[in-house]
């Protein structure tokens, strides 16, 4: 049984993992490398919540119940309680493999782990790990209290029992799970990300601007937001990242990056985060 869950990173996934564990009666424990990441994590769960109860989706005592399941600490020792672990840090393959290793002296043996990443292998994370069985992908959709989806991701050493007990965790929280295997990009990124990259390419060659091609798929494909703007709430440097995984994973020619979100990142127009994509945001 999973009741009680940890998770590394404060920043915009972790948070939002904390937050629908905790509205569902998880004690999480959420850790970031300060205080100050701490606090603005926190931050953000708290005022989620105090929208979901202007919106009279949540009581205000539910609310205050949520916010004091999640303990927040730099301290990764205190996960040892804990049976599952997910690693929510940003999208780096050293970064998330010295974590990893780092978390496998920290927890119980039987604990659980799992990484929230959008493209990297589990089979190679959960070599990196001691227990590759009990190691899987859960990828989670941001804005995370507001996306349904949960896509789990096997590596080739995830146990029957480990997958199992994912699925439950993700009904837990509200989530509906699909399954799918290891493979650049996994199931869901496969699709959408190589879309992105071709609007990017689309705009680069003057097909049309960024609003008609954006209003052209909201429009017309009923999607609810538009690719390039998409890609502005994602990051243009971590759809940068991506598309290398996916060009370096698959070594075919259809899934380059455009240029031009090669030379939007090098100027640092990384999207909503920075203010300026290819839309400017006011910062």
């Amino acid at each position: 049984m999973i009741e009680q869950i940890g998770i590394v990173g404060a920043g915009t996934m972790g948070n939002g993992i904390a937050q629908v564990c905790a509205a569902a009666g998880l004690p999480v424990v959420m850790t970031d490398i300060s205080d100050a990441a701490l606090t603005r994590g926190m931050s953000v769960v708290s005022n989620s919540l105090e929208r979901l109860v202007n919106k009279q989706k949540m009581t205000d005592a539910d609310r205050q119940a949520a916010l004091a399941r999640i303990t927040t600490t730099t301290d990764n020792t205190k996960f040892s309680t804990c049976d599952l672990v997910i690693e929510a840090a940003t999208e780096n393959e050293e970064l998330k493999v010295k974590i990893l290793k780092d978390l496998c002296t920290k927890i119980r043996p039987q604990a659980l782990l799992a990484t929230n990443t959008s493209s990297i292998s589990i089979t190679k994370l959960a070599a990196a790990t001691d227990r590759p069985d009990r190691f899987i992908g859960m990828h989670f959709f941001n804005p995370v209290p507001l996306m349904a989806l949960l896509e789990l991701i096997r590596g080739l050493q995830t146990s029957d029992d480990t997958h199992a007990k994912a699925e439950a965790f993700a009904k837990k929280v509200g989530k509906v799970a699909i399954t799918a295997k290891n493979s650049p990009g996994f199931a869901v990124n496969r699709i959408l990300c190589p879309m992105i990259n071709e609007a990017i390419f689309a705009l680069q060659e003057g097909i049309a601007t960024a609003e008609d091609l954006d209003a052209g798929m909201k429009l017309g494909c009923n999607h609810p937001i538009g690719p390039l703007a998409l890609a502005d709430m994602i990051g243009l440097d971590t759809m940068l990242s991506v598309m290398e995984v996916f060009y370096e994973g698959f070594n075919d020619p259809k899934y380059r990056p455009a240029p031009l979100l090669k030379e939007m990142v090098a100027a640092g127009h990384l999207g909503r985060k920075t203010g300026q994509g290819f839309y400017s945001y006011g910062k």
